[in-house]
């Protein structure tokens, strides 16, 4: 369920609109880096709340169910809704993530900076069954947005709704990922897909074909900049996730010798607490019923360590499939869940759940 990853949690998503970046996980790991996290790396992160919007994208097999498709065509497509209220004041966004489970789900929390406050320019972003989302930003966007735009497909530019970095950003991804082809099917009729995206939006893609489309574009915004700025050109955060449904790609990357990227974690086994329908609690014991100590809940075998609780669970631990979840900050108890994804790395996700993380490849000109 939606509200398992989203509103259950102590440091759920949506209740990190009010709260600063914990303190206790700023500092990547010292026996690897020489250089800590920096007190202005700390002030620049938290000098704003996420109070600008919230948005959210689940994939749905509805359109399918509803449509002449074949089997080669995606099952799964991105249903999205945006808000710019605080989501859990929000009635709307608590009745869809009570009522709704997906497998695979995207959600995003904005601080704005330099462009409007509307749902339009709220993370997520889809391009057909892609669906893109950023932590971060561009340095000196507003410079160099026109050469930016200069860059992209036809396509990708006419779909651009909003002002955001994030959305020019993902439009020129799209660029690199899915070049036009002659010999891709376009729709024939509303039953096959919306005519208006291009059909090449609506192809899987490998996980290393998303990395490849990811490094061109953060060499190209980088390129740019150069051209454009010299000297002058500053760095970006470019914590960047990407997703057709099927494969996930998910970077944490700042053009910096010494400073650090925002956080990114993943982990293959938080599933299992976020759950209802396992034994454990994602708040451990402070959540609703106390602590389980390990103990089995309900004639279900919790995992070896559990300090949850939930007397409703269905099944047991070892039931839970493969997964991935990847987050800018642990959302559960159990610090051990979540692996920090390292500076200027990426972490891959194959369709079926296995994981490569590996260096960003920058072709700097």
């Amino acid at each position: 369920m939606l509200e398992d990853v989203l509103v259950t949690p102590d440091h759920a998503l949506s209740k990190q609109v009010h709260q600063h970046y914990l303190p206790k996980l700023l500092s990547h790991d010292p026996a690897v880096h020489a250089q800590h996290t920096t007190e202005a790396e700390i002030t620049t992160r938290n000098r704003l709340f996420n109070v600008d919007g919230f948005g959210m994208a689940w994939y749905t097999p509805s359109l399918s169910a509803f449509s002449t498709t074949s089997a080669t065509q995606p099952h799964l497509h991105p249903a999205l809704y945006k808000t710019i209220q605080p989501p859990l004041h929000d009635a709307n966004f608590r009745s869809i993530c009570s009522n709704t489970a997906s497998k695979v789900v995207f959600a995003h929390i904005r601080a704005a900076t330099a462009t409007a406050i509307t749902p339009t320019n709220n993370h997520p972003f889809t391009f057909g069954i892609h669906t893109i989302m950023h932590n971060g930003y561009i340095s000196d966007f507003a410079a160099i947005k026109l050469k930016m735009c200069e860059a992209m497909s036809h396509e990708a530019y006419a779909h651009i709704q909003g002002g955001t970095d994030t959305e020019h950003l993902a439009a020129l991804l799209m660029t690199f990922l899915c070049a036009p082809s002659a010999n891709t099917p376009k729709p024939t009729n509303p039953e096959q897909g919306d005519a208006s995206i291009p059909a090449e939006w609506g192809v899987f893609h490998s996980p290393a074909q998303l990395l490849s489309a990811l490094e061109k574009t953060i060499s190209k915004i980088i390129s740019i900049q150069k051209t454009a700025l010299g000297s002058a050109a500053q760095p970006n955060d470019l914590n960047i996730a990407i997703t057709d449904g099927r494969s996930l790609v998910a970077s944490r990357f700042r053009n910096h010798p010494k400073e650090q990227p925002p956080s990114l974690y993943y982990s293959g086994t938080a599933g299992v607490t976020l759950n209802r329908q396992f034994p454990d609690h994602p708040n451990g014991a402070k959540g609703p019923h106390g602590s389980g100590k390990g103990k089995s809940s309900n004639g279900k075998q919790a995992a070896a360590g559990a300090e949850g609780h939930n007397p409703h669970a269905k099944k047991n631990a070892n039931e839970h499939g493969s997964h991935v979840i990847v987050a800018s900050e642990p959302t559960t108890y159990k610090d051990a869940e979540w692996t920090l994804i390292e500076k200027n790395r990426v972490v891959l996700v194959s369709e079926d759940g296995s994981i490569n993380v590996q260096e960003i490849a920058i072709r700097e000109n």
